[in-house]
């Protein structure tokens, strides 16, 4: 086997976790095609053999000063350890509730899950109806020699003022950023700065939505930014 965490080398709660999810498999169109785990979504060896596609969620959080969350994934985690990213990112499950299309209610169910899970964020501080699903995303990204990403990302904004608890089986660090302090982190990352990495699916997103998304935050016409109708494709 390629380089990567090992089996044997995994956290504890990341191997639960790896092996109990079971990710929603979804073809190049988003329609659901089956079901697999955690793990074998995110082997590259599945990835590129049986051309695995799960669905996923990337969340990107706004506070009452339109500032945006990240978040520094932990040490511990199996892809993407250490890296930074947008407020939260994880998979809707193969389960009733995370499977439900209509207005996108299963991932916007996901979402409410993961961010109590990762930033001890209360359900009641994140109403369902409240997240906006902007667009999708289909893309490709190898984490090292072992792990890796394929998936088509739903791109969930809400606006909300919150309480914060991290999780530090998942979340390293977090902070509150101005597009101003993005762009600094931004530069650090392409200098090749140390501790500031940035995942690949929060680079895509800033690179081709994130900045006039933000206007329409500061705007208050999130709504006009939306289409669900197209899945991206990008590298």
């Amino acid at each position: 086997m390629a380089n990567g965490i090992a089996d044997s080398d995994m956290d504890a709660v990341q191997r639960r976790l790896m092996f109990e999810d079971e990710c929603i498999l979804v073809d190049e169109h988003d329609k659901v095609v089956g079901h697999d785990t955690k793990y074998n979504c995110h082997l590259m060896e599945k990835i590129e053999s049986e051309n695995l596609l799960h669905r996923a969620f990337s969340v990107f959080l706004f506070n009452s000063k339109h500032e945006l969350l990240l978040q520094q994934r932990s040490a511990t985690k199996v892809t993407f350890p250490l890296v930074w990213t947008n407020t939260c990112c994880s998979h809707p499950l193969f389960r009733e509730s995370e499977l439900i299309e209509e207005n996108n209610l299963g991932v916007r169910n996901a979402a409410q899950r993961k961010l109590l899970d990762e930033l001890g964020i209360p359900a009641e501080d994140l109403p369902i109806d409240e997240f906006i699903p902007l667009g999708r995303m289909l893309y490709k990204a190898p984490s090292d020699g072992k792990w890796g990403e394929h998936e088509v990302d739903y791109l969930l904004f809400i606006i909300r003022d919150v309480s914060l608890k991290p999780n530090p089986d998942e979340v390293a660090d977090v902070k509150y950023v101005t597009r101003d302090e993005l762009k600094e982190v931004l530069r650090k990352a392409d200098a090749g700065e140390p501790g500031v990495k940035l995942s690949p699916w929060f680079r895509l997103v800033v690179d081709n939505f994130l900045f006039k998304w933000w206007d329409h935050v500061d705007e208050g016409t999130l709504k006009e930014a939306v289409d669900m109708k197209n899945i991206h494709k990008l590298s």
